[in-house]
């Protein structure tokens, strides 16, 4: 394994770690974790491709944001330019899925193929109401907030399993936290991509856990239906986590996905 810093165009600077060889293949983390959320799939998928991960901005040991606008599709294709991979396959899991299907719409080019893991969508209405952790970072303090968050409902099935609470743990309370109690200038597309789905080109595998809430099975429907080239596979069983909750059946899906493309 390598690994280092890759720098944006405003000098943030984004942690990275590489593996393996073959066509490439970039791993997008979701909202409060970093790269170790892919540490089942990292040396089993450097086998056969050469697997990047990083922190997105905010997360892990990447960059926080300042005052300034970024966006992280930008970071994401920076990150790909320094690393000389014009083009790779995409995986990416809730708001590292969002990140990933943006990049696909933003640079057409430089995604051969993307996978959405329990993805979150720009533009979509959600039912489920998020701002309660920000609302208590800000009154009673960031160690509150992680707590709240680490007993929702959406990682309710992974408390299930003591291995993967105890790693969703860690890396939680690793987070700086840094997003629930500032604002962060990082933009998305003008137009969402809620509104763009029918102009997504690369091959899409979209998964979903069998017990993750409603919006999530919601969004990979809405995909599946206005994506072009699109197919959905339900993991039985699991919840928001599915490669961490199942990582086997997550590879085997994953990697006779991309044995096609």
């Amino acid at each position: 394994m390598t690994s280092g810093f890759a720098e944006a165009s405003d000098g943030a600077r984004l942690y990275y770690e590489e593996m393996g060889a073959g066509a490439p293949v970039a791993f997008v983390h979701g909202f409060a974790l970093d790269t170790r959320m892919w540490d089942d799939q990292f040396e089993v998928f450097a086998q056969r491709y050469r697997v990047v991960r990083y922190d997105v901005r905010g997360f892990g040991r990447s960059s926080l944001p300042g005052r300034e606008p970024y966006m992280q599709v930008a970071d994401l294709h920076s990150l790909l330019l320094h690393l000389q991979a014009p083009s790779v396959h995409l995986v990416g899991l809730s708001m590292g899925g969002g990140i990933a299907l943006d990049f696909a719409l933003t640079y057409p080019e430089a995604a051969r193929s993307l996978t959405l893991v329990d993805a979150a969508l720009g533009g979509f209405n959600w039912t489920k109401d998020w701002g309660g952790v920000g609302a208590a970072a800000r009154s009673s303090g960031v160690g509150a907030a992680k707590d709240l968050w680490l007993n929702d409902e959406l990682f309710a099935p992974a408390r299930e399993q003591p291995k993967v609470s105890a790693r969703l743990r860690q890396m939680v309370m690793d987070y700086s936290g840094w997003h629930w109690v500032n604002r962060d200038p990082g933009s998305w597309a003008d137009v969402p991509a809620l509104q763009r789905l029918d102009q997504l080109r690369p091959p899409t595998l979209i998964i979903v856990g069998e017990r993750d809430l409603p919006d999530f099975h919601r969004i990979a429907d809405l995909v599946r239906t206005k994506a072009r080239n699109a197919r959905i596979v339900v993991l039985p069983g699991v919840g928001h986590m599915s490669n961490m909750e199942a990582p086997e059946a997550f590879n085997i899906t994953v990697l006779s996905f991309l044995r096609q493309e």
